[in-house]
């Protein structure tokens, strides 16, 4: 009697593995081609030949994508300043300067995606959308860490209550200045340049011991004597 023949069946394929790059450079890709996200990570899994579960091995949404873009953004405008000599050299608004035009120089290299990520999203600073959260935090303290040096260097001035406002006033700046850039139009984006020279050295003034101090210590006087 014949015996019944036993059919292995095949294990499906593996889902081939991908990095954490590759999958951040077709997001990028597919962004700025469709004007628009991915319907969702399953497909977006499947443009890229992965299972869905591959995605989620190294990001866990696409605003986390966004992110990590804008995270490496600072990281490597503070890599870039922090080796450059000179800038160990320079006064503290010099190295505002600095930052400020290593990070739109930085961004020129991306300026579609920047572009794609923020357009509506910084009307209002202070709701800043939360993929720039890790962006703000490393800023902030950049911010802070130059503020305690201006202060040692008598670059600026402590003022009660209005001191631990500065680096607040420095990530408006910051704001400002890549909503500016988005805008301008000019040739190889001078405006921009002129933007963060008039913005950065009013910032100082206003921080540093002047007008402020006479309008400060005359509203004093007339609350005293009112």
């Amino acid at each position: 009697m014949p015996t019944a023949k036993t059919t292995k069946k095949k294990a499906p394929a593996a889902k081939a593995k991908i990095s954490k790059t590759a999958i951040l450079n077709k997001y990028k890709e597919h962004v700025l081609t469709h004007d628009a996200e991915p319907r969702s990570v399953f497909t977006f899994a499947q443009e890229l030949g992965i299972s869905e579960s591959a995605f989620y091995e190294h990001y866990s949404s696409f605003e986390a994508i966004q992110a990590s873009v804008w995270e490496q953004f600072i990281d490597d405008t503070i890599a870039g300043i922090k080796k450059d000599q000179p800038y160990q050299e320079y006064s503290n608004r010099e190295r505002l300067l600095a930052f400020y035009y290593t990070l739109i120089e930085r961004l020129k290299q991306d300026r579609s995606f920047v572009k794609y990520t923020v357009e509506g999203k910084l009307k209002r600073p202070e709701l800043h959308p939360a993929f720039l959260k890790s962006f703000k935090t490393q800023f902030l303290a950049y911010a802070e860490s130059l503020i305690g040096e201006a202060y040692d260097d008598q670059e600026i001035v402590k003022r009660p209550l209005i001191s631990n406002g500065y680096k607040d006033g420095m990530w408006l700046q910051l704001i400002f200045i890549v909503g500016f850039w988005l805008k301008d139009d000019s040739e190889a984006f001078e405006k921009t340049d002129a933007a963060i020279e008039k913005s950065v050295n009013l910032s100082f003034e206003l921080m540093g011991s002047g007008p402020l101090d006479l309008m400060i210590d005359f509203g004093k006087f007339l609350f005293q004597n009112k």
